[in-house]
């Protein structure tokens, strides 16, 4: 039998910038239980294996789970759930550890559930643009595998994250303003219970009136009511033209205008990111350039030919000059594209760069579109303030937006209560003006107090007799979105 270390095939995770500190796990399981768990599949109790698997990309406490178990079918899975759950032993889920709210703290020790060998195509229907796949393939995988087809899985969260970590995450990023999130673009699932039971949702019609929406229900459960093994995706054609444009503005009032003038015009825009002068000063510091200090859109548009995308992007543009847009590019070329989004691609990069050995928290509040520029603003200048690193950026077309706020291992006490300050005061600003705390990293351990502050003490009852109803026991990722 191949050993843990050579399973291990995950996704490329973004580059540690300074080592955070390692909390010391539970201690939960015997060597009986062991016994018992490495005749259901391949484990590893190594200290390097268990920390990997107890750390993701934020910058929460990581606490690394007792053993890692590496199933390689949704039958496996079942026979360790069940296994956990009559020994009361905690289960943790894992896909790629790209998460950013302490998803994978095992804060009750017990077993990490790996599964990243589960990484096939299941089944392709490209006459119906769907698919279904295990849960442990990447979308990177997912879009290689579906390239004969014509067709793509267009939900893009930046990192090559799992498809099942994406949906129980229920994650998005720059494209939703086209193609919707995860939960727009899940069809079903296999999902397998806290006692093993093995549950089925969804089918591969595009609609249905049966029942209760249980494919709903676990996207965006981040491993708390079971583990995904598989998900039916909906596809979308491969758009046969891209045209990017950038525009510059005086003030985000005016960004903002654009950005509602082009979702009030119907303009069918792909991509739709909103810097602030910080965000372009970081990417000018980290790159050696000169563009522009002042607030800027990055844009994208797709179709099926370059007549028709061209339409839009003029529409589009114009918009952006009748609302003080200025300085605007706009080109079909791949490597003239990729030089117009430049700033934006680097911008993570560049922000942590403003520090030596910089780490950083991403926010990520949501709000009504047209209380982004309000947000940014308010948010812009109590980083001022506060005398703290934080450029901002926002999805615009969703109303999605992130604060970088970087720190590194020299900074006091104080400059890291700054840093808190500005995120609560960000997040306070994002709930009084109707908008979520999270807009697609989720809740982990990170969020728990503003999601109740968000949903209130009964919807948060609510989602605890859901979680006691398929989890008695509480052995499903425990300490998530709720305590």
């Amino acid at each position: 039998m191949r050993s843990a270390l050579q399973l291990l095939r995950r996704a490329p995770r973004l580059p540690r910038l300074r080592h955070k500190s390692t909390a010391v796990s539970q201690k939960t399981v015997d060597d009986a239980f062991l016994a018992s768990l490495e005749a259901l599949a391949t484990t590893s109790q190594s200290p390097d294996v268990r920390k990997l698997h107890g750390d993701d990309e934020s910058h929460h406490e990581a606490i690394p789970p007792e053993v890692v178990a590496f199933p390689e079918s949704t039958e496996e899975v079942a026979a360790i759930l069940k296994l956990c759950n009559e020994r009361s032993i905690a289960v943790v889920p894992y896909g790629a550890g790209t998460s950013l709210e302490g998803h994978i703290q095992a804060s009750r020790g017990g077993v990490c559930v790996d599964v990243s060998k589960l990484d096939q195509m299941v089944s392709e229907h490209p006459e119906d643009l769907d698919c279904r796949v295990q849960a442990g393939m990447t979308r990177k995988a997912v879009n290689s595998a579906l390239r004969h087809t014509g067709l793509h899985f267009p939900v893009d969260p930046g990192a090559d994250a799992t498809i099942g970590g994406m949906a129980a995450c229920g994650a998005s990023g720059t494209t939703s303003v086209r193609y919707g999130t995860m939960r727009d673009n899940v069809l079903g699932l296999t999902v397998v219970l806290a006692d093993g039971t093995v549950l089925e949702t969804g089918s591969r019609a595009r609609k249905s009136s049966a029942g209760y929406d249980l494919t709903k229900l676990f996207l965006g459960s981040e491993g708390t009511l079971g583990v995904i093994t598989e998900v039916a995706l909906r596809l979308h054609p491969v758009p046969m033209c891209v045209e990017a444009a950038t525009a510059r503005f005086d003030s985000l009032e005016e960004a903002a205008d654009a950005v509602q003038a082009l979702l009030l015009h119907g303009v069918s825009v792909a991509r739709c990111e909103l810097l602030d002068a910080t965000a372009i000063d970081a990417f000018n510091a980290f790159s050696k350039r000169s563009e522009e200090s002042c607030p800027s859109l990055f844009l994208e548009f797709n179709g099926p030919t370059s007549e028709a995308v061209a339409a839009h992007t003029e529409l589009a543009l114009e918009l952006c000059a009748d609302c003080g847009g200025r300085d605007i590019r706009r080109s079909q070329d791949e490597s003239e594209r990729d030089e117009l989004w430049k700033a934006r691609h680097e911008l993570y990069y560049a922000s942590c760069a403003l520090k030596t050995n910089g780490r950083a928290i991403v926010t990520d509040a949501c709000v009504p579109v047209s209380q982004l520029p309000g947000l940014i603003e308010a948010t812009s200048r109590d980083v001022r303030e506060q005398g703290v690193v934080g450029p901002c950026f926002g999805h615009a077309g969703d109303g999605n937006f992130h604060c970088i706020l970087v720190y590194n291992d020299d900074d006091d006490e104080d400059y890291l209560a700054r840093l808190k300050r500005v995120n609560a005061n960000l997040i306070e600003r994002t709930l009084k003006a109707g908008g979520t705390c999270t807009g697609e990293h989720g809740v982990g351990s990170g969020k728990k107090a503003y999601l109740l502050r968000e949903k209130g003490a009964a919807a948060v009852d609510a989602m605890r007799a859901i979680k006691a109803a398929l989890d008695p026991r509480g052995v499903m990722n425990p300490g998530k979105v709720f305590d």
